[in-house]
């Protein structure tokens, strides 16, 4: 609150209370608050500029071939479609599951499936095994081998 100390309708010498609301240092802090937030907002904003290509459709999606499923089971045996498999022959089983020995079947699109009884240890073989001989593009599964 504020004193008045003279003015029309006050006596000499009298201190009386002034009950108005000064709002200007409000409406001074509320601007340079806004001036700050304008300044600062697009500063916050990150943006990393990249040059993607443009998306190519497939030249004929029908050629793509199915996946490669391979199946590890409690007991360690490893399966593929065409039967069982050891880790040894895994990656020229796999090609050829593919479709033959092309040099392009390390490209294709590999499947890991385990029961959930299989230790890690035999699980991370066989996919270093994979690593190791050039197939970058496996996949996880997470279902139930009835």
């Amino acid at each position: 609150m504020g004193a008045k100390l003279s003015g029309p309708g006050s006596k000499a010498g009298t201190i009386q209370q002034n009950s108005d609301i000064n709002v200007t240092p409000f409406v001074d802090i509320m601007l340079v608050l806004l001036i700050i937030f304008m300044v600062a907002a697009p500063l916050a904003t990150v943006s990393i500029r990249l040059d993607l290509p443009p998306a190519v459709p497939p030249v004929n999606p029908t050629e793509q071939k199915e996946p490669v499923y391979i199946t590890i089971q409690e007991s360690g045996a490893i399966f593929l479609p065409g039967g069982e498999t050891s880790i040894e022959r895994l990656p020229a089983d796999v090609c050829a599951a593919l479709g033959g020995g092309d040099p392009g079947c390390k490209q294709e699109r590999v499947f890991v499936r385990a029961q959930p009884e299989v230790k890690y240890n035999q699980f991370m073989e066989v996919m270093n095994k994979l690593q190791e001989t050039g197939f970058f593009k496996v996949g996880l599964l997470n279902e139930d081998i009835e």
